[in-house]
């Protein structure tokens, strides 16, 4: 299956694009707006997004973003339970703001997750071992609040996003660039809708 998702190409304008790239477009672009909106949906859609970038980042020797994936997929399954039943009494989880001292745990897991990262990462010949530990580990931290539901997981994110631009546009995977264009756009929507939400709650 990985085979044929790699290898089956559409040709977009003069680019080739695969498979898993292209449905990794589809389902990225849609979880995000499930996300925007704070609907649960946004954890299968990410789940399925997950593993189409799995094959692409395979196929692209990012192992790093590979093994995200695979993190970003169990994760999905936490989240999923959390936002259903991680409020009290098991109730839907309500969005909410995290304590400075969660903020800091997670500041300190992306300087930390980057630096073990990257020696870890240039041990096994990746292909940009920094930027590859320093968007994995914002990206977790990110997840980490998205879980939790808290509003501050979209500056993750577009920090994330940032980086991934111009990251992806130099390893020549220019609709995955696109994706996070979109992406970045996307974060700043959610996190001025999930402003209002919480100033109106």
């Amino acid at each position: 299956m990985i085979d044929w998702l790699n290898h089956v190409l559409f040709v977009l304008g003069d680019d080739q694009v695969s498979v898993a790239e292209l449905l990794g477009f589809v389902t990225g672009g849609a979880c995000v707006v499930l996300t925007v909106v704070a609907h649960v949906a946004n954890f299968p859609v990410g789940i399925a997004n997950s593993a189409f970038f799995l094959v692409l980042f395979v196929s692209a020797q990012f192992y790093a973003d590979a093994g995200l994936q695979v993190v970003y997929i169990v994760l999905g399954f936490i989240g999923w339970w959390q936002w259903v039943r991680g409020g009290p009494q098991r109730s839907a989880l309500e969005a909410g703001r995290a304590s400075p001292l969660t903020l800091a745990g997670c500041l300190v897991f992306v300087l930390v997750g980057t630096a073990s990262l990257t020696v870890l990462l240039t041990a096994v010949h990746d292909a940009a071992p920094f930027w590859d530990a320093l968007t994995t580990a914002i990206s977790l931290a990110a997840q980490y609040l998205l879980n939790a539901k808290k509003i501050q997981n979209w500056f993750f994110w577009i920090a994330a996003d940032i980086i991934y631009v111009p990251f992806y546009l130099a390893k020549q995977l220019e609709l995955t660039a696109i994706v996070y264009v979109l992406f970045l756009g996307l974060c700043v929507l959610g996190l001025r809708q999930w402003r209002r939400s919480l100033a109106t709650a």
